[in-house]
């Protein structure tokens, strides 16, 4: 297998896009990309394109990445769809990823690209509800809907105007604060974290900055879950080049490597965050706290902190200290989703993963402005979709190194 690298990134504000269709939204980000790497689109040898939900939202389903890439003249190579609930983007890139390291090809985009704001929300929310083993949906709905000690039911918030998938992270946040003592408080410093990198990010749909209290304040989605707590639904796409580390440098001066790509799913062992951790660390050679900035799948404050224990910066339990000790703020020892995570970069499904990859490759060139980490020298990315059994579907893992 060959050393693969990262040459050029570029992305679109993630955002409510109603008047832009894919194609342009995938065009802009391609076009990033290509001029990031100085990389003519005649270089492109393959294209791996992730999306989740085009076919519920805009009837476009079969040939999604044909139908952008052709639109702004790439045609004749091989493009792959690539759909897998969140992590599409991230199995999109694990997938070029592989086209380059087998030798197969040396130039290969991994695009990612998602719209999911409708005239008609509760459609948005329909789509993202897909993304289970739809048998077992009512039953998981009716299990949760049953425990209103526990905050679900008549606590909850949110009603029909939100994603079913905030009622299972609320779910275990309270699970997580009965057996921990993690606090409401604590999962909504998260947030506070995340809105304000986002304010740093020119690419975050949400810039705006939040003290606690309006955290806190904001209305209740699903106890202890505030709408400020949860990530949005949003329009967007991301695109990076990859190619082989020994041709990296004709195209430029500071290619990112890529020292583990790991794509897993749930498994009746559960643990599959955890399992796909693992490998990447073993791949790279390489352990959680060698890591200098991290981007992963915040799509609630309290997915965050259990992240910090799944991926092995702290002990099971111990989130919480992370963050009351700022360990994962902007200036903290592993500073975590400098973009402003899902959170406040916002969570265009079939992008997310690509996204990520973007941030640190900016982050590990120094080119991320007023958001930038101070010296990092390995990013990790982890990007999860879908849910069954109460375990993410997919999930992946990717380390980078400069």
């Amino acid at each position: 297998m060959r050393e693969v690298a990262v040459i050029g990134a570029g992305m679109v504000r993630f955002g409510k896009y109603l008047d832009k269709g894919m194609k342009v939204l995938a065009r802009d980000a391609v076009s990033g990309a290509l001029a990031s790497a100085g990389v003519g689109q005649e270089r492109i040898q393959a294209a791996v394109v992730g999306n989740a939900m085009a076919g519920l939202i805009t009837g476009q389903e079969c040939v999604r990445g044909q139908v952008v890439l052709r639109e702004m003249g790439i045609s004749g190579i091989p493009v792959v769809n690539c759909e897998n609930a969140c992590a599409s983007a991230a199995t999109a890139f694990h997938l070029a990823w592989l086209y380059v390291a087998s030798g197969m090809y040396d130039v290969v985009l991994a695009l990612g690209m998602e719209k999911l704001y409708h005239s008609d929300k509760k459609r948005s929310f329909a789509a993202i509800a897909s993304a289970v083993d739809v048998e077992a949906m009512q039953a998981l709905k009716a299990q949760l809907q049953s425990r209103p000690h526990e905050g679900a039911g008549e606590q909850s918030g949110g009603g029909s105007s939100h994603s079913m998938f905030m009622d299972f992270y609320a779910s275990f946040a309270r699970k997580h604060m009965k057996t921990y003592g993690t606090t409401k408080e604590q999962f909504a410093r998260v947030a506070v974290k995340n809105h304000r990198n986002g304010s740093l990010n020119p690419y975050a749909q949400y810039r705006e900055v939040y003290t606690l209290e309006d955290i806190l304040n904001s209305p209740l989605i699903a106890e202890p879950l505030t709408r400020l707590m949860c990530s949005p639904i949003g329009d967007g796409a991301a695109a990076v080049l990859l190619c082989p580390q020994s041709m990296a440098g004709r195209y430029t001066a500071k290619p990112v490597r890529v020292l583990a790509s790991v794509l897993a799913s749930g498994s009746e062992e559960g643990a599959s965050v955890e399992r796909a951790a693992h490998q990447a660390y073993e791949t790279a050679g390489l352990g959680p706290h060698d890591c200098s900035v991290i981007e992963l799948h915040d799509a609630s404050s309290p997915a965050e902190l259990v992240l910090y224990e799944e991926l092995g910066l702290c002990r099971p339990g111990e989130g919480g200290k992370l963050v009351d000790d700022g360990t994962t703020e902007l200036t903290g020892r592993i500073p975590v989703n400098p973009s402003g995570g899902l959170i406040a970069r916002g969570h265009p499904v079939g992008a997310t993963g690509v996204a990520q990859i973007c941030e640190i490759f900016w982050q590990l060139r120094g080119e991320a402005g007023e958001r930038q980490v101070a010296n990092p020298k390995v990013g990790l990315t982890e990007n999860a979709g879908g849910m069954i059994r109460n375990e993410p579907a997919a999930v992946s893992v990717h380390i980078l190194g400069i």
